[in-house]
């Protein structure tokens, strides 16, 4: 099944992405890969969430709000490539945690978009990831993510034979 599909599926439809808060882009294709800039979460109505996780955010909330990071990256992917499908494999996510001093379970808080991102992609969604801590990220937000993903080749359409060239033969 295709990743398009896999989202039909699940009943999710992606938004159409966070636009940058500074003087960056969304996202830089280098080759076949292409490298998506750190996204933070969204709550219903584009507000951002805002605390540490293991003091006002839990990390049964700080996972899902790593699973709506997956979202806008899903998003930034399909803007740039034009269809999810194009993604070949998730290659690599960086998932920072704003969590207190002595917080130690950044994994489990990261698995909110590595799951995600297994459920819509199957075996290509898995991937290479570092979670770590932070003491703050911008504007406070709890959980922010970066990946890498391969990128299929553009299929090129085969040029149209002329009707006349074709009768020749």
């Amino acid at each position: 099944m295709s990743a398009e599909a896999r989202l039909r599926a699940l009943g999710i439809e992606l938004g159409a992405g966070s636009a940058p808060v500074a003087n960056y882009v969304n996202a830089v294709r280098s080759g076949n890969l292409l490298f998506l800039a750190g996204k933070g979460p969204r709550e219903a109505g584009g507000v951002r969430p805002r605390g540490k996780v293991g003091a006002e955010i839990t990390v049964e909330e700080a996972y899902r709000h790593a699973r709506s990071v997956g979202l806008e990256l899903l998003a930034a992917m399909r803007a740039e490539l034009g269809s999810l499908d194009r993604v070949r494999r998730v290659v690599k996510v960086l998932g920072m945690v704003n969590a207190v001093p002595g917080f130690e379970d950044h994994p489990k808080v990261i698995d909110g978009c590595s799951d995600l991102f297994v459920e819509v992609f199957g075996e290509a969604g898995r991937h290479a990831r570092s979670a770590v801590g932070m003491a703050s990220l911008p504007m406070g937000i709890p959980v922010e993510i970066e990946c890498v993903v391969e990128v299929a080749p553009e299929r090129r359409r085969a040029p149209a034979r002329r009707k006349a060239a074709h009768r020749r033969r």
